[in-house]
Parts: structure tokens; C-alpha cells; sequence
């Protein structure tokens, strides 16, 4: 029963993102008000029937920051995971832990993507012998969990949560979730994708569920806007090392904040519409809640899941006013894009900071835009400083699921 209580900790940060190669660039950026979607991101491909495509491109290609050869094996969503699980480690100060406690639990929302389609594009062009035989640990979901478990010695498991866009939550979820049980003492937790491809975004725009925003491309991803008609595509990596706080203490490591409370929930009601009455989204935040002990009146904000979608926005902020009343929020895919994945995962290291800083970052694309009426939640447009109290955030997927994370000062 005492391991139930152990609290866990987030001693380390690592991201790479369409704000930033890094953790501070993209806090930065983010507090700022700037945006990291830009047009054109596939390069036109009118021979595919393509408009220009507007997206979240890494503001830092993670290849670069890889040696050569190590890179050439992996692919892009792996390389922006280990990437990012390179800053999280020298963030917390690269612990000694015994292999046999340190995990790994790294989500994706689609996986390798971008290798499995090259490789076919080259057995279509030249046979066989042109596929690469590395084509299948390239492409595999749990690859850039098991690349960094290899890279860090991490012999107490390797987990890969695959949740569509609460992939990268669940992961940090399941994070303290060992640790609580005592089969854990660190865990390096985070969510990455890469997918901005052809057929990824054929799909999505064929579901309708892209934003069509006819104006300037950083304006394009419009969270709880009265005008929002989707989300915009992105891609990246984030990354935070957790730790059970009496580990954390016994080498004297700094703290960025707790994760205090984590709920999991699935709708059971449709494979891409999330549940009219919301009752899935409340079960997982009163969960994540009752984890921490928080009453709702201890959240000082909810950083929301908010992708820009019609019906999307409208429906979490009836989840959340049915929760919270008119509660303060923040939607950072306005600035970030939608890191599908990996969005679970960098909006946690979002809450964290702003936990840590006593800030709250904007929203974008809102100053001046009405906000629609129907959302009825105090939606921050510019950054507000002294944070009092604890960040509840949101992640909510494709088939039903639901992830929310509470995070708390030490």
C-alpha cells in the first residue's frame, strides 16, 4: 500500500519541436506568442493531386543532431525521440540508476511512417534488392522506445503506448504508474511522430479534419476560434525523465514539478468522434484528480487537448466547464501544431514549465478573433504570470481514448 503513495517527480526535459530544437527555444517561443506552422510543407506535390500543405515542420532537423551513422538507421520520428531523450537526460543530470529500474515508455501515434513509405517507394522503383534490410526496425512502433532504452542501458522494460493522439500522455502515465508500484525507480517517458507525408495527409483531409484556414499559415491552427475548421498537421519529439521523489532526493536532484495525478479513460462510442456528452473526457480528468487528491478548485489552469476542430473544441470545453466551471485554459497547438503522438507529451512539458515558472502561455490566433461563444471558458490570449496552484492537462484520440495528467509544484 505505500508504494501506491510514492510520489513521483519530473526531474528532466527534452524536446524538439516546430518552435524549437530544444526545451528552452520552444518555451521561448511559445510564451512569446510565435508560430512554428509554415506553408508549402510537402513541397507542392501536385502529381499526388496535394494543395500546399500547411504544417509544424521540427524548427531543428533532429539528423543533425545525431552522428551520421547512427541517424541513416533510424527514422525520423526516432531520431527526434532520441534527440529529445538526450536533453531530458543532461537536464536531469544523467542519473545513476540500476539498469533493472530505469524504463523506457515512448508513444507514437503512427510509427515510421516515413521509412515505410520510402522503402516502398524503392521496391516499386528497383525490386528487392534496393529495400533496405534495416526497413523493419525502422518502421516498427516500438522502435524509438527500444532505440533509447539501448542508448541509456535500460533493462526494466521498454513500453510503446500507440493511442493516436494520447499516445505521448499514456506513455507519461504508465511512467509513473511503474514507479508507483515500486517496479520503477526512473523512467524516461515522452511521445514522437513524424507523419507529415502524402498519404497522412490525404487522410486526414479526406476525414475533413484539417484545418482549411484560407489566410496566413501561422494563422491556420485556431483553437476554440469561432472561424476554426481543423487542425494543423506537426511533427516532433518530447521527452521528461520521471523519478520516484525518494530516488530523486537521494542524489540531490532538482525537481521541476510533480505529476501529481493521471487519468485514463475510453469513450466506447466511435472510432474518430469523441462522445456527444463527454463523459469519457470528465471520467479521465476526476480520475487524474483523485489520483492527486486535488479538489477541481486546486487547478489554477487546464491545458487543453483543443486541436481547432468544430466539434472537437466545443465538446472538451463542456467536458471541462461540466468539471471546472469556467475555467482558465490555454490551447498550445495553436503555436505548436498538432504533434499527433507526440502533442501529449510536449503539452505536459508545457504544464510542467508553466508549474515550475508560475506562467501561463497564450493562445494564439485569438487577440482579435471572436471566440466562439458556445466554448464559455476564460481562454488566455496573452501570458499570464503568477500560476497559483496545479496544471491538469489534457490528451484525447482517435478511438476514444482519453489521457489527463496532473502536474503540481514540489
Amino acid at each position: 500500500m505505500e508504494r501506491e503513495r510514492t510520489e513521483v517527480v519530473v526531474t528532466g526535459l527534452g524536446a524538439v519541436t516546430p518552435l524549437g530544437g530544444d526545451v528552452a527555444t520552444t518555451w521561448e517561443a511559445l510564451l512569446a506568442g510565435r508560430s512554428g506552422l509554415r506553408a508549402d510543407a510537402l513541397g507542392g506535390r501536385t502529381e499526388v493531386d496535394l494543395p500546399p500543405v500547411t504544417a509544424g515542420v521540427m524548427a531543428v532537423d533532429p539528423a543533425t543532431r545525431l552522428p551520421t551513422v547512427q541517424a541513416k538507421r533510424l527514422d525520423r520520428s526516432q531520431q527526434a525521440a532520441l534527440v529529445a531523450a538526450h536533453e531530458a537526460w543532461a537536464d536531469a543530470g544523467s542519473p545513476e540508476v540500476d539498469p533493472e529500474r530505469l524504463v523506457t515508455s515512448i508513444g507514437t501515434g503512427i510509427g515510421g511512417v516515413q521509412t515505410l513509405l520510402g522503402e516502398d517507394d524503392a521496391l516499386e522503383a528497383a525490386g528487392l534488392r534496393r529495400v533496405s534490410p534495416r526497413t523493419v526496425p525502422m518502421l516498427m512502433p516500438n522502435a524509438a522506445a527500444a532505440v533509447v532504452s539501448i542508448e541509456y542501458g535500460a533493462r526494466g522494460g521498454v513500453f510503446t503506448p500507440v493511442s493516436a493522439c494520447s499516445s505521448g500522455a499514456e506513455a507519461l502515465a504508465l511512467g509513473a504508474r511503474l514507479i508507483r508500484s515500486g517496479e520503477a525507480d526512473v523512467v524516461i517517458a515522452g511521445g514522437t511522430d513524424a507523419a507529415i507525408t502524402p498519404i497522412t495527409v490525404a487522410g486526414f483531409a479526406q476525414a475533413r479534419a484539417l484545418s482549411h484556414h484560407d489566410g496566413d499559415p501561422e494563422s491556420a491552427s485556431r483553437p476554440f476560434a469561432a472561424d476554426r475548421s481543423g487542425f494543423v498537421l506537426a511533427e516532433g519529439a518530447a521527452v521528461v525523465v520521471l523519478e520516484s521523489a525518494e530516488h530523486a532526493r537521494a542524489r540531490g536532484a532538482r525537481v521541476h514539478a510533480v505529476l501529481a495525478g493521471a487519468g485514463i479513460s475510453s469513450d466506447a462510442h466511435h472510432i474518430t468522434a469523441p462522445a456527444p456528452d463527454g463523459v469519457g473526457q470528465i471520467s479521465a480528468m476526476r480520475k487524474a484528480l483523485a489520483q492527486a487528491g486535488l479538489a477541481p478548485g486546486s487547478v489554477a489552469h487546464v491545458n487543453a487537448h483543443a486541436t481547432g476542430t468544430p466539434v472537437g473544441d466545443a465538446g472538451e470545453a463542456r467536458a471541462i466547464r461540466e468539471l471546472f466551471g469556467r475555467a482558465t485554459v490555454t490551447a498550445p497547438k495553436a503555436s505548436l501544431g498538432h504533434l499527433f503522438g507526440a502533442a501529449g507529451a510536449i503539452e505536459a512539458v508545457v504544464a510542467i514549465l508553466s508549474v515550475a515558472h508560475g506562467v501561463v502561455p497564450p493562445t494564439r490566433n485569438l487577440a482579435g478573433t471572436q471566440l466562439d461563444p458556445e466554448i464559455g471558458l476564460d481562454v488566455v490570449v496573452e501570458r499570464r504570470d503568477e500560476l497559483q496552484g496545479a496544471v491538469l492537462s489534457n490528451s484525447f484520440g482517435f478511438g476514444g481514448q482519453n489521457v489527463s495528467l496532473v502536474l503540481s509544484r514540489p
